[in-house]
C-alpha cells in the first residue's frame, strides 16, 4: 500500500470539475489518476493469464456528465431501478422519494468517485459477442451471467493481492446499491473521499441548475450521511 501525504484537494478536483491530474492509460483506453494506472494494468494482465479479458466501462467522469446523467433519470428520459434492477415508475413519487430513488444506482453530481479518475467499472468481455449490450446489473455477476466467472477470479484475486483496489459499494455499508464491477484505488480515492465535505457539495449544488434541486437542498445532510460518509474509509 502506498505512503502517501496529506494533501489539500481543490474542490474543482474533488467535484469533477478540473481533469488536469489525470492522464490516460494507452492500454486501457481511458483517463486515470496517474497512480491507479499501473496497479491496474497489474490487474488487466492477471487477468489475461487466466482467459479473461478486463475491460473499462467508466473511468473517470466528470462534473457536466453526472450533471446529464441525474436530469435525465429526474425528468424521465432515462430510467430509474429499483433494488432488483427493474424500472420504477417515477409518477407517482414526491420529489424527495425521486431523490432518494434515483441514489440507489446514481451518485449525487458532485460527490460522484468517478470524479476522481481513482474509481472505474470493469467487466470481462471475453465471454460476451460484440454486439452485447452492457447493462452493469448484478445479474450479469452472478449464477449463469457473463461476467460470473469474471467477478468469482476477482474476489479471490482481491483476496489475495488487491494492488490497492477495493469494491466500495457492498451489502451492508451505506445505502448504495452492491457493485462488484465497481473498483477504485484506496490509497488515492480514500484522500480524496476525505476531504469531500458536506458544505462543498451543497455549494456547488446552489451554483448548479439541477432537477430535484429544492429536495437534493432540504435533504443532503441526510444524503451525506447514507451515500457520502459510509465510504469515506474504504
Amino acid at each position: 500500500m502506498l505512503n502517501l501525504p496529506d494533501i489539500a484537494i481543490s474542490s474543482a478536483l474533488l467535484l469533477g470539475l478540473d481533469e488536469g491530474a489525470l492522464i490516460q492509460s494507452p492500454e486501457l483506453g481511458c483517463l486515470l489518476h496517474p497512480l491507479v494506472i499501473e496497479p491496474l494494468e497489474s490487474l488487466a494482465a492477471a487477468a489475461g493469464g487466466q482467459g479473461f479479458r478486463l475491460r473499462v466501462a467508466s473511468s473517470y467522469r466528470n462534473f457536466a456528465r453526472q450533471l446529464l446523467i441525474w436530469n435525465n433519470k429526474a425528468s424521465g428520459q432515462r430510467p430509474v431501478l429499483d433494488a432488483a434492477g427493474q424500472p420504477l415508475d417515477m409518477t407517482c413519487y414526491s420529489d424527495r422519494e425521486k431523490v432518494f430513488a434515483i441514489l440507489r444506482w446514481s451518485a449525487l453530481p458532485g460527490a460522484s468517485r468517478h470524479h476522481w479518475g481513482t474509481d472505474l467499472d470493469v467487466y470481462d468481455d471475453s465471454r460476451i459477442a460484440s454486439d452485447y449490450a452492457l447493462q452493469l446489473t448484478v445479474e450479469e455477476t452472478e449464477g449463469e451471467g457473463p461476467f460470473a466467472e469474471f467477478h468469482r477470479w476477482l474476489s479471490a484475486e482481491l483476496g489475495n493481492n488487491p494492488r490497492g483496489f477495493v469494491r466500495p459499494y457492498q451489502l451492508g455499508r451505506g445505502a448504495i446499491a452492491p457493485e462488484p464491477w465497481h473498483l477504485s484505488y484506496s490509497p488515492v480515492a480514500s484522500l480524496y473521499a476525505a476531504q469531500l465535505t458536506e458544505d462543498i457539495v451543497r455549494a456547488q449544488l446552489q451554483a448548479t441548475e439541477i432537477c430535484l434541486k429544492e429536495a437534493l437542498l432540504e435533504n443532503l445532510s441526510e444524503i451525506y450521511q447514507g451515500y457520502i460518509q459510509p465510504y469515506i474509509n474504504c
